[in-house]
């Protein structure tokens, strides 16, 4: 399926176009154009060469964008480069869109194919000729981190679930995207036990993908269907804070889907600002002097990556702070740009190296800090540095599952 998109995607990122001083600040930050010369450059790919399309012709360097977003984040004048690079590679993929691009962007598709054969799936992807063809044939490098395929869902596991006590503070929506349906169980069900440990109601609604990385990908017309089909979906409780595990999914919940792809729907933006990612919605409590501090001793260092989609989001480093309240428990800032992975970027045979380097200085700080227990928030990046480290890494709310003595 070829999707075509236009300059009007992204009128949002495109008003800010004329703010670009070419300081070169977003280039001196670039992961990617530290590692590689494929890649020209934020500035001149973004602002510089957008004056000139006009949302038609682009090169096809700008694939080699990685959409981290960093360069959005730095940028002194508020140019929202990320989001113009995304916008114009849709326009640039529109007649040539590769079918592996378009089955690495479809996580329920491949939850759902992969889940009742999940062993045999998991031995499929950890046999080297097997993924030697993968390559040969579609794409995916031979060596990419890739999901562990589970035999039962979240959604199977809500259906049977019994809170351990009984609410004593409000409802909160829980959503814990594809992936956490299907491939990361575990840290949905911590999520939902902590929550329900503190004393909300917590309400599950069916919900689907957000689209995120279609519109990584370019497939702007399907991603925009998705996340308004999955806004209808998480509204069903108006007023309510919506609490996500997946905070790359909340990113395109709260700002991607308008800032990129210009989806501005009434009910897409109200549901956007209800939406918390986890450790954003217990710092606030904590701050508040609402979080129960009753956590046992965790005695352990462990090194902590905020990935560049939490970061996207201006909120801080929550996790980092709501870690660090924890007796015993010292928690080691990687301070990395980006793990490489940047959703399916790092997957692609054409860019795998790239991520690895991209990758490196994070790889190194957790061999360093601790070689066998890493966190952190999102999904992609943690099976990235599971695969570079060989350690277990883990969303954040694990930790606190264990503090509150509920592992």
């Amino acid at each position: 399926m070829f999707e075509a998109t236009s300059h009007e995607h992204n009128l949002l990122a495109r008003a800010s176009l004329d703010h670009c001083l070419k300081c070169t600040i977003c280039e001196t930050h670039c992961p990617v154009m530290a590692v590689t010369p494929k890649f020209p450059g934020p500035k001149f790919v973004g602002p510089q060469a957008e004056r000139y399309r006009n949302g038609a012709s682009v090169d096809h360097l700008i694939d080699y964008c990685s959409s981290c977003g960093t360069c959005t984040l730095v940028c002194p004048q508020g140019v929202m480069i990320a989001e113009l690079n995304s916008a114009a590679r849709a326009v640039m993929k529109k007649n040539h869109m590769p079918l592996r691009d378009q089955i690495i962007s479809r996580t329920t598709l491949l939850g759902k194919t992969m889940r009742p054969i999940a062993p045999v799936a998991n031995a499929a992807l950890g046999f080297a000729p097997a993924r030697w063809m993968v390559e040969k044939v579609i794409g995916i490098h031979r060596k990419a981190a890739m999901p562990t395929a589970r035999s039962r869902t979240f959604s199977s596991w809500w259906k049977k679930h019994t809170p351990a006590q009984a609410p004593t503070r409000g409802k909160v929506v829980f959503f814990h995207g594809c992936a956490g349906e299907y491939f990361e169980v575990e840290t949905s069900i911590k999520t939902v036990e902590v929550l329900e440990h503190l004393g909300y109601e917590v309400v599950t609604p069916k919900q689907g993908c957000c689209g995120l990385a279609l519109q990584s990908n370019g497939l702007f017309d399907t991603a925009r269907s998705y996340v308004l089909k999955l806004a209808d979906q998480l509204g069903v409780e108006p007023g309510t804070p919506i609490v996500a595990s997946a905070a790359s999914c909340a990113g395109m919940l709260k700002h991607e889907a308008y800032e990129i792809m210009g989806v501005n729907d009434s009910s897409l933006l109200e549901v956007g600002a209800r939406v918390r990612e986890v450790s954003e919605f217990l710092l606030a409590l904590a701050e508040a002097g609402e979080l129960p501090l009753s956590f046992d001793e965790v005695a352990m260092t462990v090194p902590y990556h905020a990935p560049c989609q939490l970061k996207g989001q201006g909120m801080g480093k929550p996790a980092l702070e709501l870690l660090r309240l924890i007796p015993g428990l010292k928690v080691i800032d990687a301070e990395a740009t980006c793990c490489g992975i940047a959703g399916t970027y790092g997957l692609k045979k054409e860019k795998y190296a790239i991520g690895q380097a991209v990758g490196k200085p994070l790889f190194d700080k957790v061999k360093e800090v601790n070689p066998e227990l890493a966190v952190c928030d999102t999904e992609t990046c943690r099976w990235q540095i599971a695969a570079a480290t060989g350690a277990e890494v883990v969303h954040p709310i694990w930790i606190l599952h264990k503090a509150y003595g509920l592992s």
